[in-house]
C-alpha cells in the first residue's frame, strides 16, 4: 500500500505539492491527472525516491521513502520501476539487451536472465524483436521494450510518467490494454500520470486531479463522471450545455445497472409525458458503458418525471436556462 499524507515539496520558494493526502491500494490502477505543471512528476519522483521532500509523509508498507539511507533506498527502487514517454533505449544494444540491461547492473544470474528476458518478451508481445535494434521498431513496441525493462526486477509498483502521451490513439490503446493485463496477471500496483482523461477512463480504477500543486478532487473513476463536479469539468473545458430557454431541463444519467435508456420510453409511456432530447452521450469506463442524456420537459410534466426518476433508482440533475445545476 502506498499512504501519503500531508506531502509537501518545494524548489526554493516555488511549492510544487502542497498537501497531499492519498492511498493506492495493493494491486490497483490509479491515475494522476492535471494539467502540465500541476506536480504529477513531481509527486512520482517522491514515490520512487528520486526526490526528497520537505513535509509530510511517503510510505510504502509502513516503510517512510524519505527516511530510506543510500543503500535501503537502493534495494527499495527494485521493487518500484517507471517507464517514460520517451522510452529511452540503449540505441546499440539488442531489443534482449535492453530488457536484460537492469538486471546485468544487479549481477543476476545469467541463466536467471535469459528465463526472465524470453518470458517478458512474451507477456509484452515482442518475442519475434529479440536480436533486433530498438532504432527498427515502432514507438508503440519500443515502448514495449520499455515496460518489459521495467518489468524485469519484478516490482511490486510501476510508476507511468506520460508513457501513451507519444503515441497514436490505436497504439495508445493497446498499451493500455498491455498494462492492464500485466496488472490482472502479476498483481502489481500501477500509478499512471496523464493529462489525457481519456486514459483515465479507459484503464484506472481510481483517479486524483492535482492543479498547481493541491488535490482538488480524488475518487472512483465511475463515481466522479456520474457526479460530474464542476472542477472536473473545467479541467475538461467542457462548454455548458444549450439548453432550452424554456420548459425545464433533467440530465440523466445511464448506467448498465439501472438501464437508463430502457426507463426513459417507459416512463414516457407510463407517465404520458412528452420530452425533446437535447444531448447525449456514451462512454467506456474500464468494462462499463457510463453516459447521460439531457432532457426537456413542459414545466408541468418535470416534477412527475423528477419522482418517478428518483423511485426508479435513476440519477438525475435539474439545470435551470443558465445551465447550472440546481
Amino acid at each position: 500500500m502506498i499512504e501519503i499524507k500531508g506531502l509537501e515539496k518545494s524548489f526554493g520558494n516555488l511549492k510544487v505539492l502542497d498537501n497531499i493526502d492519498l492511498t493506492v491500494n495493493d494491486g490497483e490502477i490509479y491515475g494522476l491527472v492535471g494539467k502540465s505543471g500541476a506536480g504529477k512528476s513531481t509527486l512520482l519522483r517522491c514515490i520512487n525516491g528520486l526526490e526528497s521532500y520537505s513535509g509530510g509523509s511517503v510510505k510504502i508498507d509502513g516503510v517512510e521513502v524519505n527516511k530510506l539511507d543510500r543503500n535501503a533506498l537502493r534495494n527499495y527502487r527494485k521493487s518500484v520501476s517507471m517507464i517514460f514517454q520517451d522510452f529511452p533505449m540503449l540505441s546499440r544494444k539488442t531489443v534482449y539487451e535492453n530488457i536484460a540491461f537492469p538486471a546485468r547492473c544487479w549481477k543476476y544470474d545469467k541463466a536467471k536472465i535469459d528465463k526472465r528476458v524470453r518470458e517478458l518478451s512474451e507477456l509484452v508481445g515482442i518475442s519475434d524483436k529479440l536480436e533486433q535494434r530498438p532504432g527498427k521498431l515502432s514507438g508503440g513496441q519500443q515502448q514495449r521494450v520499455a515496460i518489459a525493462r521495467a518489468l524485469i526486477m519484478e516490482p511490486k509498483i510501476l510508476l507511468c510518467d506520460e508513457a501513451t502521451s507519444a503515441l497514436d490513439p490505436v497504439t495508445t490503446r493497446a498499451i493500455l490494454r498491455l498494462l492492464r493485463d500485466i496488472n490482472e496477471k502479476l498483481g502489481i500496483t500501477i500509478i499512471i500520470v496523464t493529462h489525457q482523461m481519456s486514459v483515465i477512463k479507459e484503464i484506472c480504477q481510481k483517479v486524483t486531479l492535482l492543479e498547481k500543486g493541491k488535490l482538488v478532487i480524488s475518487g472512483q473513476v465511475e463515481e466522479l463522471f456520474m457526479d460530474q463536479p464542476d472542477v472536473l469539468k473545467t479541467f475538461l473545458g467542457e462548454e455548458k450545455f444549450q439548453l432550452q430557454t424554456t420548459g425545464a431541463n433533467l440530465q440523466i444519467v445511464l448506467t448498465e445497472e439501472n438501464d437508463s435508456r430502457k426507463i426513459i420510453s417507459k416512463m414516457a409511456r407510463d407517465l404520458n409525458v412528452d420530452f425533446t432530447i437535447i444531448n447525449g452521450e456514451m462512454e467506456r469506463y474500464r468494462d462499463k458503458y457510463l453516459g447521460s442524456l439531457l432532457l426537456n420537459f413542459d414545466e408541468a410534466d418535470c416534477k412527475k418525471a423528477e419522482k418517478y426518476l428518483s423511485e426508479n433508482n435513476i440519477i438525475w440533475r435539474y439545470y435551470n436556462a443558465d445551465g447550472e445545476e440546481n
